[in-house]
């Protein structure tokens, strides 16, 4: 099969341009994105600001479609710029060519999260314009740094300057995820991520001996509980085939540590865990809890938190919020299947939302496999295309909500 259809297209050229550019971490290089982004404004003829909320290195670019009435609350499209790292001899394409087979995939770090997604934004907006169509919302579309890395240096402290203050946001789009089915999923919410590590202190000596209060005595209570607070997770997930993992607490053990040779007992062991408290979890009972559990296993024992992020209200999905309305209107005229749902991860849709902005994940990948983080990382030409007239549609309802 031909891939000329597809090669020639000015939209896939675009995105493949942009897929070439190795903003990856541990140490991604903005540089080539901004130069990459300040040509599509120009070709957009849109306005472009860079900001640096963090510092020189991490670049939040914003670029700006004013609407018919620009008093009221814009409407944000975000994105990222940065990639996770790659095993180059773990793909079957350079990682970074963006290589299309015979099928019209196209392979790269990026394909899906997410790259796709703000180079659809761009195109759909490309079009609206080539139309004449004017909007009467204004549209800010952003690009930002430092996502994969939690958005420490992007989002997060972005949300919280008078530049973003400035953009008078009042809806946010933000990534999704694919799905291997006809369905697409919509996300309204985001579970808050705890990473902790239980520091245990206790009896030290030598091996030969059964001494009490031993740190490994206590690492097997907080364990335990933990375990049980596991498995009761998964048995409410199997046993309500409606909820989806986002539904539920995951507790998860990452790292144990300690020791110092095989006959003595340590005077400390510590235990990590990655915990995403569900919506329906009270965190102020949640950490009273593992107080208690720490107590119960004989005390002194330490709770460090790597992350520890605060309960965010989910954007309303019903009647008493415009922008879903205008959203779900959009998506029924196109006859897409959606289904909303609480995202796995975490996105910088959580700070829009912390900042009382209501936002919605959603990438255009239906009938595709999720391979975001995972070796030949790829989009389909066709499914990216499509993706492009989904977002002229949702774009174009959200930006005339009244």
């Amino acid at each position: 099969m031909s891939t000329e259809r597809w090669e020639s297209n000015e939209e896939i050229q675009y995105f493949r341009e942009y897929l070439r550019i190795a903003s990856v971490h541990p140490d991604p290089n903005y540089a080539p994105c901004l130069e990459f982004l300040r040509q599509q404004a120009e070709h957009l003829q849109l306005p472009l600001a860079v900001h640096y909320p963090f510092d020189g290195n991490n670049p939040v670019v914003v670029l700006t479609w004013q609407g018919l009435r620009p008093e009221l609350p814009a409407l944000l499209l975000n994105s990222h710029m940065d990639v996770v790292p790659v095993f180059a001899e773990n793909w079957t394409h350079p990682p970074f060519g963006a290589d299309m087979d015979a099928e019209g995939r196209i392979f790269a770090r990026g394909t899906q999260d997410m790259k796709c997604v703000g180079m659809q934004y761009l195109a759909a907006i490309r079009a609206l314009k080539r139309d004449g169509i004017r909007l009467k919302r204004t549209i800010h579309i952003s690009f930002v740094a430092d996502e994969e890395m939690g958005g420490r240096r992007g989002m997060r402290p972005f949300v919280e300057t008078k530049e973003f203050r400035a953009l008078n946001i009042g809806f946010g789009l933000d990534e999704g995820l694919a799905s291997p089915t006809a369905e697409f999923p919509v996300f309204y919410a985001e579970r808050s991520v705890w990473r902790m590590t239980f520091k245990i202190s206790g009896t030290a000596g030598h091996g030969s001996l059964l001494l009490a209060n031993t740190a490994g005595e206590k690492l097997h209570y907080i364990l335990d509980k933990m375990m049980q607070l596991r498995w009761q997770q998964v048995a409410r997930l199997e046993n309500n085939p409606e909820l989806t993992i986002g539904d539920v607490t995951t507790i998860n053990l990452t790292r144990i540590g300690g020791g110092v040779q095989s006959n003595v007992v340590p005077p400390l062991l510590t235990a990590g865990f990655d915990v995403r408290l569900a919506l329906d979890v009270v965190h102020e009972e949640f950490f009273a809890q593992l107080q208690e559990w720490m107590e119960q296993a004989g005390g002194g024992i330490e709770l460090e938190f790597d992350q520890k992020h605060p309960y965010v209200p989910a954007t309303a999905i019903d009647d008493s919020n415009p922008f879903w309305l205008a959203f779900k209107s959009a998506t029924d005229e196109l006859s897409l299947d959606i289904r909303p749902q609480i995202f796995t991860g975490g996105t910088d849709s959580r700070y829009l939302r912390k900042s009382g902005i209501p936002a919605l994940g959603f990438s255009p990948m239906n009938n595709t496999p999720v391979l975001l983080h995972d070796h030949d990382e790829w989009i389909g030409a066709d499914t990216y295309l499509k993706g492009i007239e989904i977002y002229e549609k949702i774009i174009s309802n959200l930006a005339n909500v009244d």
